[in-house]
């Protein structure tokens, strides 16, 4: 994990605390329970190999940069909008403290849409891997920054035995060897450095030639427009993940049909 005081070091912090709190309120034992009674997971790395670009369409109820993004937050009618507009994927924030996100978001979005759905957080403990597949996730997102190397082994083990995908972020070449060390299968790569939120889209250009071509590619992050997107397939991207240029959008349906390029 980065030394340097910087904001992920708050959001993991913060992540870690909320961890505990919902730990004495659910204890794994029955986490453990509901996981299994579910059916299969849905293919979320799948569901990003298609044709052209799919989208990972995200749903946040505010950022700690950007403050408030929705006055009328709703997981439920957004995982509707998105799923009849043509998303691959949804994605849904599950941090409170910064984002507004809760587990249970996870369950309301799939109470309205079959599309795989991943938990976004700052995942730092199996409990948190755990709870997004009994509330319904079919991916988790792991943050090599945020990660020792031998969590990030640990927690991908546990997702494949839940039969769920994870999400790998990386943001420099250093991040993605060790992502393609541990195993992944899907590899995210974060325009933004989440140590400053600062935002350069040319990272998948430079990343993506190191990738192996049967790792899925999801660029994330400073995607606001066509032009964008098509820039990302170009480079190479299998999936883009957008959040903010949707949640901004008075029409997101229409948004994210413009992406889908």
């Amino acid at each position: 994990m980065t030394a340097a005081p910087d904001l992920l070091l708050r959001l993991v912090a913060e992540s870690r605390a909320e961890v505990e709190a919902r730990r004495a309120a659910m204890p794994v034992q029955h986490l453990e329970r509901i996981a299994a009674a579910l059916p299969p997971a849905r293919d979320f790395r799948g569901a990003l190999r298609r044709d052209r670009l799919s989208v990972i369409a995200e749903m946040k109820a505010r950022t700690p940069v950007m403050g408030l993004l929705s006055d009328d937050y709703s997981p439920g009618r957004l995982a509707g909008l998105y799923s009849a507009a043509g998303a691959a994927a949804l994605s849904v924030l599950c941090q409170e403290t910064s984002f507004g996100g809760r587990p249970e978001h996870l369950a309301e979005a799939r109470a309205v849409s079959d599309l795989p759905i991943m938990r976004k957080d700052f995942t730092v403990d199996e409990h948190q891997v755990l709870e997004a597949r009994a509330y319904g996730a079919d991916a988790v997102l792991l943050i090599v920054a945020a990660l020792e190397a031998s969590r990030l082994r640990a927690l991908l083990g546990l997702s494949r035995e839940l039969g769920i995908e994870a999400v790998v972020e990386v943001h420099d070449e250093a991040e993605l060897a060790g992502a393609i060390e541990a195993g992944a299968s899907t590899v995210g790569v974060n325009h933004r450095d989440l140590t400053t939120f600062r935002v350069d889209i040319a990272l998948t250009e430079r990343l993506r030639p190191l990738v192996p071509p049967d790792v899925v590619y999801v660029a994330e992050s400073g995607i606001h427009s066509a032009e964008d997107a098509a820039r990302m397939r170009r480079a190479g991207a299998d999936a883009i993940l957008v959040g903010e240029a949707l949640m901004r959008s008075p029409d997101p349906a229409a948004k994210l049909r413009e992406l889908s390029v």
